[in-house]
C-alpha cells in the first residue's frame, strides 16, 4: 500500500504512515480485534500538527468494525483533520449505482463487504472472491491475475477491486480499458479522496478514472 501511495503522490504532498499489529488470518474475528488500536495508532501521526486528511487504510476492517466506529476513533485521534471514506465516495462521484466487486477474501468477510456496499445504496451485480484466508497470500496475487480474473464486470456501472494489499494499481488502467468502465481500486480511491479533502486538485493519469475527478 505504501508503494502505491507514494507512486500517486504529487510533488509537495507529504505522506505519513503508522501501523497496527494484525494477525495473518484474514477472518472477521481477527479484523475486529484491531478496533481498540485505531485511535492510538492514528494519534502518532504528526501529533503536534494539523493533518489535512486522515485515512484508515483497511477496507475489510472498516466494513467489519463499522464505518461509524472507525471514523469516531480517527476523530478522537485528530479532531481537526477531515477523514477519508474513499471507496464509496469514489463510486458515488462516478455516479455508479450498479457495481461489480472483486475481493481476495473468503467467507464472512465477503458477507460484511456485501452488507456495507448495499447499505451505501449500491446494487451488486457480480461478486468475485478469491477465497484467500491468509493476509500474506494477498500480496502474492500477481497483477496479471487481477487483470484477467476481475475483468468480468457484467452490466455494472463500475468495478470495485477491494483490498489495499492487492497490486491492482499496476493494472487498473489496462483493466479499465478491458472492461470499458471505471475501475475503483482501494489505494487509488483512498488517495483520490485524501488529496481532494486536502484541497489538492492534481489530475493524475494512468491510475484509473477516479484520479481524474474533482473532489
Amino acid at each position: 500500500m505504501e508503494d502505491d501511495v507514494f507512486t500517486m503522490s504529487p510533488p509537495g504532498v507529504g505522506i505519513h504512515f503508522t501501523r497496527i499489529a494484525v494477525s495473518n488470518d484474514a477472518t472477521v474475528e481477527r479484523l475486529a480485534a484491531m478496533e481498540p488500536y485505531i485511535e492510538q495508532a492514528a494519534s502518532l501521526l504528526l501529533p503536534d500538527s494539523k493533518l489535512d486528511s486522515l485515512c484508515y487504510t483497511c477496507n475489510s476492517d472498516t466494513m467489519v468494525i463499522g464505518e461509524e466506529k472507525v471514523m469516531a476513533a480517527l476523530r478522537r485521534a485528530s479532531p481537526e483533520g477531515p477523514r477519508s471514506t474513499g471507496v464509496w465516495r469514489a463510486l458515488k462521484a462516478l455516479d455508479a449505482k450498479k457495481i461489480a466487486v472483486a475481493t481476495p477474501y473468503a467467507g464472512q468477510v465477503n458477507d460484511f463487504m456485501r452488507s456495507f456496499l448495499e447499505g451505501h445504496g449500491f446494487e451488486i451485480v457480480s461478486f468475485w472472491a478469491m477465497g484467500i484466508v491468509q493476509n500474506s497470500d494477498i500480496g502474492r496475487v500477481t497483477p496479471a491475475s487481477i487483470r484477467d480474473s476481475a475483468a468480468a464486470a457484467g452490466h455494472a456501472d463500475a468495478l470495485f477491486v477491494c483490498c489495499g494489499a492487492l497490486r491492482a494499481l499496476d493494472v487498473v488502467d489496462a483493466l479499465e480499458k478491458r472492461v470499458a468502465k471505471p475501475v475503483v481500486a482501494r489505494n487509488q480511491a483512498m488517495m483520490w479522496d485524501c488529496l481532494r479533502l486536502a484541497d489538492v486538485d492534481d489530475v493524475l493519469s494512468g491510475y484509473g478514472r477516479p484520479l481524474t475527478l474533482p473532489g
